[in-house]
């Protein structure tokens, strides 16, 4: 019989891939690099991940299904190369044109310190010399203007090229814009899912960002229309999911994870912080008191193959701090460059960033990268 590339094809529509159960051709994961040299057949099989566990289970279906159908007639042991699919590069996105990546701040549920995380993960970017834009997502509940200091802000309009666009309130060296800076603080937000959404487009859209390193999102707790519209407006480059070591949060975090992995959201996850990790009473500095439960962060990030970037602890400090408009990772005097509070959001800002480049460079978790 002849051995032609498209009979191989027609084989492997028969194997089907564990994960969704679909065939190896309906998942795209036969490369065309189909050869035939007498009875020898190479080919490649691509997989999302090289730590996919199906891996060699695939590869020997693809085998004992080519040699079932061809009996005599191939030759295909160790014929067929594994690799990993590499995702095009992130495109700048239309609305943003001068900003090079998009990271979401997530939270299954809220009260678990979500936008102290993106406050001072936002300074603390800022402080590693990258440009920094931060924009307040929860529309319901906006938290940054008072998180920086600048609550009743007035904000301006500033012709641009004909346009007119709104100027972020800029501090700590960060852009800044927030829903709150629009509506009575008093008064809750009624506005229905299509409304918001709407107000959301317009702070991204029509702000002048201008060019950024960083263009930071503080998402509202949960999954909502709002999640939707930010990851169907703008090509996020990964999101940061926070939690508490509580039992309910990581219920509501694992759900949130899902979420962004989901096909028709696609969206990489960069790790998880684990917020309140411990309680450590400021006499005794080197003391523990795991409140809301211990290693509870660190075990999602293990079930969920997520990077676990920070273990940030409770200290009322930090909530004083931002309370005050002055964000924990903001260095205001000799003591706080050695603080471990402050330290715990520098080093977080050092593990986001390196997670980006891995993630642009499509390169797996464990590998080390240097950053700025």
């Amino acid at each position: 019989m002849a051995l032609y590339p498209q009979l191989i094809t027609d084989i492997l529509k028969t194997v089907r891939y564990p994960g969704n159960g679909k065939s190896l051709v309906e998942n795209d994961m036969v490369e065309d690099d189909i050869r035939i040299d007498g009875k020898k057949v190479t080919f490649s099989l691509i997989f999302e991940k090289s730590t996919d566990p199906f891996i060699k289970s695939v590869v020997r279906s693809a085998e004992a299904a080519i040699e079932h159908a061809l009996p005599g007639e191939v030759e295909i042991r160790g014929g067929i190369a594994v690799k990993t699919r590499r995702p095009a590069p992130a495109k700048p996105a239309a609305l943003l044109p001068g900003v090079r990546n998009i990271i979401g701040i997530s939270s299954g549920k809220g009260g678990v310190g979500k936008s102290t995380v993106s406050a001072n993960l936002a300074v603390a970017l800022a402080a590693k010399g990258y440009k920094v834009g931060l924009l307040d997502a929860d529309l319901f509940g906006p938290s940054q203007p008072k998180m920086f200091g600048v609550e009743g802000e007035q904000i301006y309009i500033e012709n641009v090229d004909g346009r007119d666009l709104i100027v972020p309130v800029e501090k700590y060296g960060v852009k800044m814009l927030s829903i709150g800076f629009m509506v009575d603080p008093a008064k809750a937000v009624l506005w229905r899912g299509s409304m918001a959404s709407n107000a959301l487009r317009q702070l991204i859209a029509d702000a002048n960002w201008g060019e950024l390193d960083y263009f930071l999102i503080d998402m509202p707790p949960g999954t909502s229309d709002i999640h939707l519209t930010l990851v169907q407006t703008l090509p996020i480059t990964g999101v940061v999911v926070v939690s508490t070591p509580q039992e309910v949060a990581l219920a509501d975090a694992r759900k949130g994870i899902a979420m962004f992995r989901d096909e028709k959201v696609n969206v990489p996850v960069l790790g998880v912080v684990e917020n309140m990790a411990w309680f450590t009473p400021a006499p005794h500095p080197e003391e523990r008191y795991y409140i809301f439960g211990e290693g509870g962060g660190e075990r999602l990030a293990r079930e969920t193959e997520c990077p676990l970037l920070a273990q940030i602890p409770l200290v009322a400090e930090i909530a004083s701090r931002a309370d005050a408009g002055i964000p924990m990772a903001l260095v205001t005097n000799e003591q706080d460059a050695s603080d471990p509070r402050t330290l715990a959001f520098r080093t977080l800002a050092d593990d986001v960033d390196a997670a980006v480049a891995r993630r642009n460079l499509n390169l797996p978790p464990s590998h080390k990268v240097e950053t700025h």
